[in-house]
C-alpha cells in the first residue's frame, strides 16, 4: 500500500504527530522550523497551526489570557484556508478547536476562574491526502 502522507513535508507530518500526542511545545518548535523556511502562501496556514499548539500549551499550563489571545489569533490565521488545506479539514478542526476553548471564550468579563483544559475536548488532526490545496514542497 502506498504511503498517502508521502507528499507532505516531513516537518508538517512531525508537527501533526506531536500535536496529536499533545506535545504542544514540541509541535510549536517543529512547525516553527517549517514556517521559517516557507515562502509560499501556506506560511500563514503554518502560523495558525503554531498558534493553535501554543494556545493549547498555555491553556494546559493555566495561562488563560495567553490561551485566549492565541486561540483567537490562530482562528484568524486559519479561517482564510477553509474549507481544507494540505489535507486538513479546517471546518472540522476549527469547530473542535473552538469547542475545546468554549468555556474559556464564554467568559466575557472578569477572570475565568475555574476554567481548565479538558483533555477529552482537545482536537485531533486527521489528514485526508488529496483534500484541499497541494502539499507544500
Amino acid at each position: 500500500m502506498p504511503d498517502e502522507t508521502a507528499p507532505y513535508h516531513p516537518l508538517y507530518l512531525e508537527g501533526i504527530e506531536l500535536f496529536n500526542q499533545q506535545e504542544f511545545f514540541a509541535c510549536h518548535d517543529v512547525l516553527e522550523e517549517l514556517w521559517t523556511e516557507t515562502l509560499s502562501e501556506e506560511r500563514e496556514f503554518y502560523q495558525g497551526l503554531i498558534q493553535a499548539a501554543v494556545a493549547l500549551f498555555h491553556f494546559g499550563e493555566g495561562n488563560l489570557g495567553g490561551a485566549r489571545r492565541l486561540c483567537d489569533s490562530s482562528c484568524r490565521y486559519l479561517e482564510p484556508y477553509r474549507p481544507q488545506c494540505l489535507g486538513l479539514d479546517l471546518e472540522e478542526f476549527l469547530a473542535a478547536f473552538r469547542d475545546c476553548f468554549a468555556n474559556l471564550l464564554a467568559v466575557n468579563s472578569g477572570w475565568p476562574a475555574g476554567v481548565v483544559l479538558d483533555p477529552a475536548r482537545i482536537p485531533v488532526i486527521v489528514l485526508s491526502p488529496g483534500a484541499g490545496d497541494s502539499p507544500a514542497e
